[in-house]
């Protein structure tokens, strides 16, 4: 038997003439489809790349105003007869003169600097009471209460300025959007302008803001991520503390020891269908269990951390399953060949090289975690003011605090924009915290990774 050619028959001056060294119309074809998918993978990945450094540039040029602050100094006569009339310097009597009594030292501050320096201006006392924050009497009594030798002295105290001061001089509030404010006037934006050329308005960058706490609706100027922080920090450590044991638990018993058979085939049908939960369901289930059925504070982070925990677990026990799936089955085989059980080879052979997979799975779970809002919502997190830093200890987990998404949500839907302002700036600080996380995660992968 021969092998039959598709020219037999033909002359051969009627077969087509090819050379090895020349495609073939079919190759050329091929290697064009290559080249187009080559061109449409490039593009692709141009694509995502311009629209995340759109993303990032909008972040960015958004939120870093908020990392900066508006304050003016100014020289405030702390009179001893609307401080301490009885002049015995007692703390207790102090503490009784309200916060109101305070205002008209700071307005007779105003109108002592801006007749120091040679400007003109009708402006009463209310509007000369808009320029700096509300927060700035409550500065100044607590700057009193804890130094009360101050008293019938001038000091120099740096005051937060107002929402709208601040916005003027960031751009966020204009002259042509100062006819329709009813907060601020063009006779006011003068008064900033001619105090700004003075020096006693600057602008420096606003620590507060990274380290301070919430205020109230009124005070933007004054709020801060700080408490927070240590409220997502709180978060963290419990889903952490509840996470890691129960899922590498978990994980090690279905890959490792657990048979076979349709009980353990449904349970991991189950962890993989509670991994696509939407995370508002488990908001609920702490919202039932935790607080109502258990008792639990409201708000409280170890109440947030563990729905945050029962979000998590699925995700980590895919994660570490598949870290020791991709353990090859001959350091499990050379293990009992040489004597050692099965829990030996497991946890002294099987474990040690799976780590590296355990932790950055870990690491990207509690990252997903910490910016997930829809629990935070149904446990009350969204609707507290936390004015305060939690105390370092046991108040850590139990007194209510907020986590940082949940604060980037309350001050996106309130309504003066330097709320606005701040919410971007909080999400710059929660993606630093996210790109330290994940950089975490890449360094311990590489730190204890072993090779085989």
């Amino acid at each position: 038997m021969t092998d039959a050619s598709p020219s037999i028959g033909q002359p051969a001056s009627a077969r087509p003439k090819t050379s090895l060294l020349e495609a073939s119309p079919s190759v050329r074809r091929r290697n064009a489809a290559e080249q187009r998918f080559k061109i449409y993978g490039i593009l692709a990945i141009g694509l995502g790349i311009f629209f995340l450094i759109l993303l990032l540039g909008s972040i960015v040029r958004n939120g870093f105003p908020a990392f900066t602050q508006t304050v003016i100094e100014l020289p405030v006569v702390l009179e001893e007869g609307v401080l301490d009339p009885a002049g015995n310097r007692n703390p207790d009597d102090i503490r009784k003169v309200l916060t109101f009594a305070y205002t008209g030292l700071l307005t007779d501050a105003i109108k002592a600097l801006i007749e120091k320096n040679g400007i003109e201006t009708s402006l009463s006392d209310s509007d000369l009471k808009d320029l700096y924050s509300a927060s700035a009497r409550g500065q100044l009594r607590n700057m009193v209460i804890e130094n009360p030798a101050l008293i019938g002295q001038e000091v120099t105290v740096t005051l937060f300025g107002s929402s709208r001061m601040d916005g003027y001089l960031k751009g966020r509030v204009t002259r042509a959007s100062a006819e329709n404010d009813i907060k601020i006037s063009l006779e006011q934006l003068d008064l900033i302008d001619a105090l700004q050329e003075a020096g006693a308005i600057k602008r420096g960058f606003n620590w507060n803001f990274v380290f301070g706490t919430d205020a109230s609706d009124v005070r933007p100027e004054q709020s801060g991520m700080g408490a927070s922080m240590l409220g997502s920090l709180a978060l963290m450590l419990v889903v952490l503390a509840v996470c890691l044991p129960i899922s590498v638990a978990a994980a090690i018993y279905l890959e490792e020891f657990a048979p076979k058979n349709k009980f353990t085939e449904f349970i991991e049908i189950n962890i993989s269908n509670l991994a696509a939960v939407p995370s508002i369901v488990y908001g609920i289930l702490a919202l039932a269990v935790f607080i109502q059925f258990a008792g639990l504070p409201q708000s409280a982070p170890i109440v947030g951390g563990l729905a945050l925990a029962l979000m998590t677990l699925p995700t980590i026990i895919i994660s570490t399953r598949a870290a020791l799936k991709a353990v090859p089955p001959s350091i499990r085989e050379a293990a009992l060949g040489v004597g050692a059980s099965k829990m030996q080879a497991v946890f002294h052979h099987v474990l040690p090289l799976a780590m590296p997979g355990i932790l950055t799975g870990t690491i990207i779970g509690l990252a997903a975690a910490l910016g997930e809002t829809a629990p935070l919502l149904l446990i009350g997190m969204v609707g507290l003011i936390a004015t305060d830093h939690p105390a370092l200890g046991a108040e850590l987990f139990m007194d209510p605090n907020a986590a940082m998404p949940a604060q980037i949500y309350v001050w996106a839907a309130r309504s003066d924009p330097a709320w606005f302002e701040r919410a971007w700036g909080g999400i710059i600080i929660l993606l630093v915290f996210l790109v330290t996380m994940n950089a975490l995660a890449i360094l311990l992968r590489r730190r204890f990774e072993r090779r085989w």
